[in-house]
């Protein structure tokens, strides 16, 4: 297997050169930040589009997207930073280095719904109305964006011969991403490994997630349903799959991957948020009649 190729054997698609980056002009241009710049604008596209579609002013989600990239980003590194700080404890100066690496969903996740709650706030808007919005495109360029892992090849699982399984030639990868259960599979003579494409399964678990919020947004009870669903949904999904992923982060001092906790946690105060809404707003019915 030679270098820049990616496999998916069981599906009879062998991938030749698949390159990480590409030059202009002489500088290095990393596809894994061209495919994120592609889902964000695909996903404010989306978070536009829905605004007019409800009867919001779209030019509020442009503008917010401003202040929510620049602040997803900060937030995405922090959350990476704090829980692999033994990568940079000494060397300070590697925590602004970007181009590394090193961003977590679930900063920039947090960072967004912060900056979403605040600039609400200063506008004078309904920020559960503008998170159910706004979700629709999170959600879209999550999935896009996952493809840029694609070609970093990263944010694998562990060894599995199931229909998906890819193959990665073992020099492609980093080598702290390699588990003992993957390694006892790179056999004498054999250059590759072959694992779990989380970063598939969690874009296609995140498409399922946009066609659920499009086809049950007529049919929400109250503004924030959505932008809940959303949490609940991801948080659901991403728990199974943070689970055989091999380049997790771990709460200090353990061995339990921190984005799985907190994925569990946000299902589970999604699904508790929504029922407690439901309730009082059924009782407030049964008060009026």
């Amino acid at each position: 297997m030679d270098l820049m190729d990616i496999d998916f054997p069981n599906l009879g698609i062998y991938l030749h050169n698949v390159p990480k980056s590409f030059s202009v002009f002489g500088f290095e241009i990393a596809l894994y930040g061209v495919i994120i710049g592609i889902g964000v604008l695909l996903g404010i596209l989306a978070a536009a589009k829905v605004a007019k579609s409800t009867g919001q002013d779209p030019d509020l989600y442009w503008d917010f997207s401003l202040y929510a990239v620049i602040f997803s980003i900060i937030g995405a590194r922090i959350y990476y930073v704090i829980f692999a700080w033994d990568q940079y404890k000494d060397n300070l100066l590697a925590v602004f280095n970007i181009r590394q690496g090193g961003l977590a969903i679930y900063g920039g996740v947090i960072a967004a719904f912060t900056t979403l709650f605040i600039y609400a706030r200063i506008k004078k808007q309904n920020a559960f109305r503008m998170a159910d919005t706004g979700v629709v495109g999170l959600i879209l360029g999550q999935a896009v964006g996952r493809w840029g892992n694609f070609t970093n090849r990263e944010v694998f699982g562990e060894y599995t011969d199931n229909l998906l399984a890819m193959r990665l030639p073992v020099e492609a990868v980093r080598s702290s991403d390699i588990s003992e259960s993957i390694a006892a599979h790179v056999t004498e003579g054999v250059n590759y490994i072959q694992v779990h494409p989380t970063f598939l399964y969690e874009s296609l678990w995140n498409l399922m997630i946009l066609i659920l919020l499009v086809v049950y947004w007529k049919h929400k009870k109250f503004e924030g349903e959505i932008a809940l669903l959303y949490l609940g949904g991801y948080g659901l999904g991403r728990a199974w799959i943070e689970g055989i992923r091999t380049d997790q982060l771990f709460l200090p001092g353990t061995q339990v991957p921190v984005s799985q906790v907190l994925a569990i946690i946000l299902f589970a105060g999604a699904v508790i948020w929504d029922l407690i809404v439901r309730i009082r707003l059924k009782k407030n019915t049964i008060k009026i009649q």
